[in-house]
């Protein structure tokens, strides 16, 4: 299989699984509707297991422009395949966005309130305010980084690494997802958030592309610097990727600043 395809496919089962089960739990009509955060957390894990297991062996599965970045910053992927990566990704979560809807079809149209219907799709955050919430996402995606590369460092029997990877998602989601509704993945929320502009749901509202710098932004950063400091730290190679990393995520945090004052102005969170 060409290694752009198994990205498409991947991402797209990814979408298939993941908006699925938040279809699935939060739909009108729904027989598994109230399944709560903890399903949304397993079912998000189990998504990247079976989408790794379905493409692993051709394109390495990294179904999330976030790795793709990482392991190019880490020294493991070629830069000239970041941006066909990226774009495949994007293409294959579109795609998965649109068979969730058509699976669920009926129950989007029974859905009265168009928040849960984009929430099938595309994160957003508890308490809105961007330097929060572009922190939020780089934390996430920096410890996924840095697991992903500790387990690639480490000897597993042949095909559990995509299952110990699953958990490593869940336990992001369990532990650190009610911030944002962890996206950790550029291609898991805007192809999707685009997928629900394109598409002709009924009463689906606004897609939000205001927020939608964060769940790109955010992990595209964490991730930089996650494969930076892995780098630095625990292979003993410091170099020029770990301060481009640094000012990444130092520029990202500054837009977040702009942003509050730009976008949100008197409804940015008081917490900060």
């Amino acid at each position: 299989m060409n290694i752009y395809i198994a990205e498409f496919v991947g991402t797209a089962i990814l979408i298939l699984f993941g908006a699925g089960v938040v279809a699935n739990v939060n739909l009108k009509g729904s027989l598994a509707k109230g399944g709560g955060w903890v399903v949304i957390a397993l079912g998000w894990g189990f998504a990247v297991t079976f989408a790794i297991y379905a493409v692993g062996q051709f394109s390495g599965a990294h179904i999330n422009p976030a790795v793709t970045l990482g392991f190019a910053f880490a020294g493991e992927f070629p830069w000239a395949d970041v941006i066909p990566y990226f774009i495949a990704q994007v293409l294959g979560a579109m795609f998965g966005a649109f068979v969730v809807w058509l699976h669920f079809m009926p129950h989007f149209k029974a859905e009265e309130d168009s928040g849960t219907k984009l929430g099938v799709y595309a994160t957003g955050p508890a308490y809105p305010n961007y330097v929060a919430n572009f922190a939020s996402e780089m934390i996430g995606t920096f410890i996924l980084i840095l697991g992903l590369l500790f387990i690639g460092a480490n000897d597993f029997t042949d095909g559990l690494n995509p299952l110990i990877v699953g958990f490593l998602i869940t336990a992001i989601g369990l532990s650190l997802g009610g911030t944002t509704g962890y996206a950790i993945n550029p291609a898991r929320d805007f192809g999707p958030r685009l997928a629900h502009f394109l598409m002709p749901i009924p009463g689906k509202g606004r897609s939000n592309f205001k927020y939608a710098p964060v769940p790109i932004l955010g992990p595209l950063s964490g991730g930089a610097l996650g494969a930076a400091v892995y780098n630095a730290v625990f292979l003993g190679a410091p170099d020029l990727f770990l301060a481009l990393a640094i000012v990444f995520v130092i520029a990202v945090l500054a837009l977040g600043v702009f942003l509050n004052k730009s976008v949100l102005k008197e409804d940015t969170s008081k917490l900060m």
